[in-house]
């Protein structure tokens, strides 16, 4: 869909609900579906904060964008509240289950059982999202929660139309939402994919959402549809408990923040591995003399970076509340300088003889959004299900569909998951622990602009995000941090991927005479939403053009009303 035609999208949408956009305050939103966006001028028109904005935005999404996130997932909201300078993440990323141990996945001769993992409801962790969505209602927002998910009940009563991104999706995942009667019934077309332009209904997710509106957490953790899930997931063979659910809290976490050459960077902190990831490539990248170096130079200093972060990811990092990491040495710019030091101008250090365990061998499933209102509170919310549509399985009568976040762990120590990461025993499953994510939620502030950011895509989500804020550093507005080249190395595999038509081939001759190996990628990654504001106040907002999101910009920033 080009982006005109999703221009018109929005516009369509906005003028069945009325004359939304002209009488929205000043804002930047930048949703990765166009009644995402709609649904954030809705509630900004009707006296919504960015904080409300971004509750019913999560909830839309649940219903038109099922592949990426659902009231079935969790993920991390990075919020900025205008009134107070306060910044916090609010941590509803999943738990395993109090039944779960190290060995769930582990076949009769020790390999991992891909399928389990992957697929049906063993593979889902107890769900974040939902309690989330009540949580930041009571403490930051501004209206009930029955308000702010009467847009998502009205679009999964009435029902969205599949657009060409749904239909690659659920093409990709066809056989596994097959497996499950709930699922089939409503994301496939008599078990045959959509054709674009059918319309999904979800009435029994209307009912869900219902509850979770009049009720709060108790709507969906408690209750009638607490026992339905748990039923369904138990005959289908999870290991989901009543307890399980009725003790699922999020968690206030303090973010991860640094400076990178004048610029504050303020992101995800574990059991996110973005903000300690983006600290490490920025702060080695610091070290270095970029400017004086030619295109080659520059690529490969940062991908060396890139290299070693993801490579600390690998050895470190795991659920702070189960385990020992350490942050704070981990982010020390002279920790940095320490590993930007090993760089070889010129030459690459092969992953292989980095120090780590032995054995080790070599995105758009998610959703993000970002919000800024007209005070200058800011939302950057990255929420997952991890594969396309999760774990497949849809519990009947719910309408949700189950994350596959157990993948995210280490299942077996050397074992790459599903985006290739390796996993150290700091994130081996255990009882009520959280798994290790690359989601990076982020906001960039200067002296004179800010920015809100972030992406799906799985483990490139933290080089998205990184190549993002380099260009905000030297200038760049919202439509070039969302559209640049792309490119990424994350330790394992060693080798540095690329998007179509990203590298000239004088570059990549140029890298590979100095050791790199080159991985080209048949189609672009990521969907990143940003939302800037200008030295003079005035809101920009971008929509990736890799996918079919809209935006909204208008006015300029009122701080203090």
């Amino acid at each position: 869909m080009s982006r005109s035609t999703r221009s018109l999208v929005l516009l369509i949408c906005l003028a069945c609900a009325g004359p939304l956009l002209a009488d929205a305050p000043p804002h930047g939103v930048a949703t990765p579906h166009p009644l995402a966006t709609e649904v954030a001028l809705e509630v900004l028109s009707r006296g919504g904060n960015a904080f409300d904005a971004a509750v019913a935005v999560g909830a839309a999404l649940a219903v038109v964008e099922p592949y990426g996130s659902g009231l079935g997932g969790g993920g991390f909201w990075l919020l900025h509240e205008a009134a107070t300078g306060r910044q916090v993440m609010v941590d509803a990323r999943e738990r395993a289950p109090l039944a779960a141990d190290a060995d769930m996945f582990l076949d009769d001769e020790g390999e991992v059982d891909r399928d389990r993992v992957m697929n049906g409801p063993l593979a889902a962790a107890i769900p974040g999202t939902p309690a989330a969505l009540d949580h930041i209602v009571r403490e930051y927002g501004a209206l009930p929660l029955t308000t702010l998910l009467e847009p998502a009940i009205r679009l999964a009563r009435e029902g969205f139309p599949v657009d060409p991104v749904y239909e690659r999706l659920t093409s990709f995942r066809r056989d596994t939402l097959r497996a499950w009667p709930a699922s089939a019934a409503v994301f496939l077309d008599d078990g045959e994919v959509p054709e674009e332009g059918f319309v999904i209904h979800q009435p029994d997710l209307a009912l869900t959402l219902e509850r979770l509106a009049d009720s709060g957490r108790d709507g969906f953790y408690r209750g009638p549809v607490a026992e339905r899930l748990v039923e369904a997931v138990s005959e289908a063979g999870g290991i989901w408990t009543q307890e399980d659910l009725a003790s699922y809290q999020v968690v206030e976490r303090e973010p991860i923040s640094f400076d990178y050459r004048g610029m504050r960077v303020v992101s995800a902190p574990p059991p996110s591995s973005g903000g300690i990831a983006l600290a490490q490539a920025m702060q080695m990248m610091e070290r270095f003399d970029l400017e004086a170096m030619d295109e080659a130079d520059r690529l490969h200093h940062g991908v060396e970076a890139m290299r070693l972060a993801y490579h600390d990811r690998a050895r470190y990092l795991g659920d702070v509340d189960f385990v020992q990491v350490p942050v704070e040495r981990l982010i020390d710019p002279r920790y940095a300088a320490g590993l930007a030091a090993t760089v070889h101008p010129g030459r690459v250090r092969p992953s292989e003889q980095l120090p780590g365990p032995a054995g080790l061998r070599g995105g758009e499933d998610t959703t993000h959004f970002s919000i800024i209102d007209a005070q200058g509170n800011r939302v950057s919310a990255t929420l997952s299900l991890n594969y396309p549509f999760g774990s497949g399985f849809m519990p009947a009568g719910t309408g949700v569909v189950l994350n596959n976040h157990m993948d995210d762990f280490t299942a077996a120590p050397g074992t790459p998951n599903a985006y290739g990461l390796i996993q150290s025993s700091a994130n081996r499953i255990e009882p009520g622990k959280r798994m290790l994510s690359s989601m990076s939620p982020t906001f960039l502030e200067m002296d004179d602009r800010v920015a809100a950011l972030g992406t799906p895509g799985g483990s490139r989500i933290i080089t998205m995000v990184l190549l993002s804020a380099l260009d905000f550093h030297a200038g760049g507005g919202a439509d070039r941090l969302v559209s640049s080249p792309r490119h990424h190395h994350q330790y394992l595999p060693d080798y540095i991927e690329y998007e179509p038509d990203a590298f000239s081939d004088e570059l990549k001759a140029q890298l590979e005479a100095y050791g790199h190996v080159l991985e080209a990628r048949s189609r672009p990654w990521g969907n990143l939403q940003a939302v800037v504001v200008e030295t003079d106040g005035r809101f920009e907002a971008a929509a990736d053009p890799r996918g079919v999101g809209t935006h909204s910009a208008t006015g300029l920033l009122h701080p203090g009303e």
